[in-house]
């Protein structure tokens, strides 16, 4: 007995109603959806512009044009209130960049040294490195800034009993007061900085690829400081061996001379640092732990030490494991330095708040306040996805 099939018989398959063919339903709802977003955009477009104009409230960006007419405690860039807001937000913007770059370096290096702290067969160590991390992961952010600045304002005497000098530096509750070079005189050392280190970073990659090619390693410590050493010297000399500086001197109420480094800044920095780097800590610790137990027992019957085996072995392929999620933590730092209003950091949160006070433009202030964390967080994660490819391993 046979079975026929309906193909045998010459039936063909019956085709599908248009509505129910998928590729139509994908095209028609992401149609819908888009329409439905410009749909929403427009009517919060629309409903706010006819309350702006309800409430004679003037829109757009002239405003930054008008004097802001209020000081700023800290900059980079001169700054006098009788400039305009557009200045007074440029002021906000670099201070935030200079304490997300700081701590991004700081919390990177201290995270890193942590991590591997935690790893070690050292016991005391290791429980050390753990209660760090711990202890400063577990505890809000913000309650971590205001006890750096308490322990700054209030333990730390005032700037009329500063510690110090030590090598022309005073410590008081108002911040650090730092020496500076007072001539340009200095800029042959600058240079002779420069060079040296473009000529080790030259040499640190040359000693490299002679370790790849041949597998031999050149010590790259020893000359780079020696090159240093040299370039500093010579750069010195050429720019008429300048020895004065112009060191802080207290008068008056506060210190004159010199730079300062505020209590706002070094605690917001102190805090974000710390507690990013507690993050950082644990991904450097399971990107190495990623790495095959096997990897360290080779490289260990060749004679390595521990810390040539991190070095050429273990860290070169951790850092794919690594670099996304130190990516996140960089961009969290980032963003996290908004919180320095609430212990008076003049960052680009706070000066477009006042602006925003004064001016009354709030819709504007509030969408430069998001374009300007949008922006630094494309410009994070575009060169760290650039340094992850750049890293990544090759398979041949």
């Amino acid at each position: 007995m046979t079975i026929q099939t309906g193909e045998s018989e010459g039936l063909q398959p019956a085709k599908a109603v248009f509505y129910n063919d998928p590729k139509v339903r994908a095209v028609f709802w992401q149609i819908v959806a888009v329409l439905g977003v410009v749909g929403v955009f427009w009517f919060l477009i629309h409903n706010t512009m006819a309350n702006l104009d309800r409430q004679n409230i003037a829109s757009g960006f002239s405003f930054l044009n008008l004097e802001a007419g209020f000081a700023i405690g800290e900059g980079m860039i001169p700054y006098t209130a009788a400039d305009p807001y557009w200045h007074a937000i440029i002021v906000g913007l670099l201070n935030t960049i200079k304490v997300a770059v700081v701590g991004i370096v700081f919390a990177t290096i201290i995270g890193s040294v942590v991590g591997i702290m935690r790893l070690s067969p050292n016991w005391l160590v290791a429980r050390l490195a753990t209660v760090y991390i711990e202890t400063l992961r577990n505890v809000p952010l913000l309650l971590q800034l205001f006890f750096w600045y308490a322990m700054i304002v209030e333990v730390l005497p005032r700037a009329k009993e500063a510690y110090g000098p030590f090598l022309g530096v005073y410590l008081s509750n108002r911040g650090f007061n730092l020496p500076l070079p007072d001539t340009w005189s200095y800029l042959g050392l600058g240079a002779g900085i420069l060079i040296a280190l473009v000529t080790v970073i030259w040499l640190y990659r040359r000693n490299k690829k002679i370790h790849d090619e041949t597998g031999e390693i050149k010590n790259t410590l020893g000359p780079g400081m020696l090159i240093f050493a040299v370039a500093m010297l010579l750069g010195w000399l050429a720019g008429g061996a300048p020895t004065t500086l112009d060191s802080p001197e207290f008068k008056g109420f506060s210190f004159k001379g010199g730079a300062e480094v505020t209590a706002e800044f070094l605690a917001l920095w102190l805090g974000l640092t710390l507690y990013t780097a507690s993050f950082i800590a644990e991904i450097v610790r399971s990107g190495i732990l990623a790495v095959s137990k096997g990897q360290w027992e080779a490289a260990g019957s060749l004679g390595l030490s521990r810390t040539q085996i991190l070095r050429f072995i273990v860290l070169p392929q951790s850092l794919r494991v690594i670099i996304p999620p130190t990516t996140s933590q960089y961009l969290n730092l980032t963003k996290n330095s908004s919180l320095a209003v609430a212990i008076g950091y003049p960052d680009i949160v706070g000066i477009t708040n006042t602006t925003i006070n004064q001016s009354g433009q709030a819709i504007e202030g509030i969408a430069i306040i998001m374009a300007v964390y949008l922006s630094l967080s494309l410009s994070i994660s575009l060169f760290m996805n650039w340094y992850n490819n750049k890293i990544a391993l090759v398979e041949r």
